[in-house]
């Protein structure tokens, strides 16, 4: 097995960028999910309910982050250390230190949103403490859900592809981390993985929402893959679909790595 496909999403919600290696650190990727759109109250922003998010493309430059409409072509740079203020933001139940950004940005995402809404950036040195039911060293984690990495086997989505009508891509479900040459949800049965210089610990089954649902070159939601995925990968109530995963150090992982298997759950 080896590394298929590596992407981070620089702002939750907004396109992601597929990547060649990556820099592992404890809050994931590094400049994965270090920004975020809020609302006045500080609640976070997603595509769960503002699909058009999908079609804001972002591209890593040295100093900036560029935003792109991919239907009119306007754009906006989002510079890494430009902040004002320090404000608490909201992420589901989490509640976190984050700065703001200039009063251009919160404008620009403002206007296309259509209502009031804030940029915010999580400085690496702020603290956003993952689960403590799954923590091994107390990890922290950036504005992701809930965990810093999320890993989906090919062979998992390939299943899926032959039970809809209409294939969905590897993009409707966000994932940092893809594997190639997997079986059918192997990953499942992962306890402890190396993949280049790191190690991670598989934590816990990612439960899957509406947001799997929204086309990402379209913006438009539909009913698949959710509707056929709850069939036959419901637990408790909830859709589950790929692995999140917590590193246990920091390094370098890059396209081709191999995956290897340190120990499973069922041999703990």
């Amino acid at each position: 097995m080896n590394i298929q496909d590596l992407f981070i999403y620089p702002i939750k919600s907004l396109g992601g960028i597929r990547i060649q290696r990556g820099k592992a650190l404890q809050k994931g990727f590094e400049h994965d999910r270090r920004f975020m759109l809020v609302d006045e109250e500080g609640r976070f922003i997603t595509q769960r309910v503002e699909h058009k998010l999908a079609l804001l493309q972002t591209t890593v430059t040295d100093q900036s982050i560029l935003v792109k409409n991919k239907l009119t072509g306007d754009s906006i740079d989002v510079p890494f250390y430009t902040t004002r203020e320090e404000i608490t933001v909201s992420v589901w139940d989490d509640f976190v230190p984050a700065v703001t950004s200039t009063a251009a940005l919160d404008e620009w995402f403002s206007e296309y949103l259509k209502k009031p809404v804030k940029l915010v950036y999580q400085p690496e040195d702020f603290r956003r403490s993952v689960d403590e039911r799954y923590a091994k060293n107390g990890e922290q984690v950036s504005f992701a859900d809930a965990f810093p990495f999320l890993l989906i086997g090919q062979g998992s989505l390939d299943d899926l592809n032959v039970r809809l009508n209409n294939p969905v891509p590897m993009n409707r479900f966000r994932p940092n981390i893809v594997v190639a040459e997997t079986q059918p949800y192997e990953e499942d049965t992962w306890d402890e993985i190396q993949i280049g210089e790191v190690r991670f610990l598989v934590a816990k089954p990612c439960a899957r929402c509406v947001l799997t649902t929204v086309d990402q070159e379209t913006a438009i939601k539909g009913k698949e893959p959710l509707a056929t995925l709850a069939k036959y990968r419901t637990v408790n109530g909830k859709v589950m679909f790929g692995q999140n995963l917590i590193a246990l150090n920091e390094g370098i992982i890059k396209v081709g790595d191999t995956v290897q298997v340190l120990s499973r759950k069922d041999s703990r």
